[in-house]
């Protein structure tokens, strides 16, 4: 199959298909199942996240429109506070209410897709957590393979391997790709190898890296489904057959959706189907997968050291260390990843990294809460922080974004006190309502309906002391909220 070359002219619209429902645990503690990586910013070249700048590099690309995002449900507002960033609108945020791998995903997508535009839109399947350091080579790659979709290619993009990776899969190609003739048929997909196996694969030009990035018509996929995977599809129909929106999610059957399979579109459909086709991607592509990635994409110093905030190296060789709140110093260290964050801190040795993964799950088994939650913790309205807390009081730092408030609600359990450190709240307190400026304060009683108001165009910020006898997050009752929430 030979390269397109010059402009292509692009009929059918490209719907950015963008899977956001990972959890990233091969990278904590930075990132966590409450807030994981692909909504951090750990691009050294802007100060976008892994999401924002899977839509963003993909400016420039005709007749593209805005994405579809399939998310989890407990993500949903930072996904949408994310494409508002940077004034994109989804066509739509699918809430999946529990995680199913990306066919699931991907099913939905395309039959949203079907609903959206009647003309057969061409999908291309992103993940919200890979790295692309030459945006201009993965447009002209998706140019290129634009025409094999619209003739009902099921087009998937391989990476040139340059070392033997044991965390990626690989494509077996019929013809070699080259820079004259890019675009294979498939032959076969290997799952992630050991590492004498991965040796063989990258000495054989036929192999390449198994990206996962895709590019297919709508009803090409929905059709494929049908003919390897037709419970699957079945499920995704119930799922999304009656619209459930709520503000800018759509909601879908849970029953419906939990009985998918929890399956992988390449093992549903690419290994069985006979219309599979790779095309080269040469565009500097890497899953963020684990520390040593992000160490081998990172500027280093002559000792080979890459370094992040507050930090002090001496005497160490090979080293990444990031610090997110506390100054951290090294001495004498080699081949480590270290990184601190307000409440945990990773020390390994960069050829254990692959295990962390491993470490959260044997986190979570032991109850410790920092395996999966952030210690800040995000809100449709803003974020807080836990400073500090004891059996029967807490500390917190508030910030509500302008023109945020929290629902009217009250507490059973514990009573709060407010204390304004920048911006101004508007304070409702069972039927009375106030305005606390800097340096002032006020206290709610417990079992007082209350609402905090942020009607400035700055963020306000406070500190709030709660006390009482029970304090967890559960201790709310709402009447009222913006946010659809109950």
């Amino acid at each position: 199959m030979e390269v397109i070359k010059g402009n292509l002219s692009i009929k059918n619209n490209i719907i950015p298909v963008i899977l956001a429902g990972g959890k990233g645990s091969r990278l904590w503690p930075l990132s966590r199942k409450s807030y994981p990586k692909q909504f951090l910013r750990l691009n050294e070249k802007n100060n976008f996240t892994l999401l924002q700048n899977t839509y963003l590099r993909l400016k420039g690309i005709k007749n593209l429109t805005e994405p579809i995002i399939i998310c989890n449900e407990v993500h949903r507002f930072i996904v949408a506070e994310q494409m508002r960033e940077i004034k994109i609108k989804p066509q739509s945020i699918i809430l999946e209410p529990s995680s199913r791998n990306t066919a699931p995903a991907i099913a939905l997508a395309a039959l949203k897709a079907q609903k959206i535009n009647k003309n057969d839109s061409i999908l291309l399947i992103l993940s919200a957590d890979h790295l692309i350091e030459n945006s201009k080579s993965l447009r002209n790659s998706i140019i290129n393979a634009y025409k094999y979709a619209k003739e009902g290619r099921l087009i998937t993009f391989g990476v040139t391997p340059y070392y033997p990776e044991t965390g990626y899969g690989y494509i077996e190609a019929c013809e070699e790709l080259s820079n004259i003739n890019n675009t294979s048929n498939i032959k076969k997909f290997i799952e992630k190898p050991n590492k004498k196996l991965a040796q063989q694969l990258i000495k054989n030009k036929l192999y390449t890296w198994n990206s996962g990035i895709f590019l297919f018509k709508s009803s090409t996929i929905i059709k494929e489904l049908n003919l390897y995977n037709p419970k699957l599809l079945n499920l995704c129909k119930e799922s999304i057959k009656e619209e459930i929106n709520d503000l800018d999610f759509q909601r879908i059957n849970e029953d419906s959706f939990n009985k998918c399979p929890n399956i992988s579109i390449d093992n549903a459909v690419m290994e069985k189907t006979t219309i599979g086709t790779v095309t080269r991607l040469h565009s500097g592509w890497s899953d963020i997968g684990n520390w040593k990635t992000i160490w081998e994409k990172s500027k280093k110093d002559k000792y080979g050291n890459s370094l992040s905030g507050r930090t002090l190296m001496k005497d160490s060789n090979n080293c990444y260390v990031r610090s997110e709140s506390r100054l951290t110093v090294g001495l004498g260290l080699e081949n480590l990843a270290v990184i601190e964050t307000r409440d945990a801190i990773l020390v390994a040795n960069m050829n254990h990294i692959q295990n962390v993964k491993n470490l959260v799950n044997e986190l979570e088994k032991k109850d410790f809460n920092e395996g999966k939650m952030h210690n800040m913790i995000y809100r449709p309205w803003g974020n807080f922080i836990t400073i500090e807390e004891n059996e029967n009081w807490k500390v917190k730092k508030i910030e509500i974004k302008p023109g945020s408030r929290i629902s009217l609600q009250l507490h059973k359990y514990r009573s709060e006190h407010w204390i304004v450190v920048r911006g101004i709240a508007s304070v409702e307190i069972d039927d009375n309502s106030s305005e606390i400026k800097e340096n002032e304060s006020i206290y709610v009683p417990k079992g007082c309906k209350h609402r905090l108001s942020n009607l400035s165009k700055e963020s306000l910020i406070i500190i709030e002391i709660q006390s009482g006898s029970y304090l967890g997050e559960d201790d709310i009752i709402r009447f009222k909220d913006m946010y659809g929430r109950s």
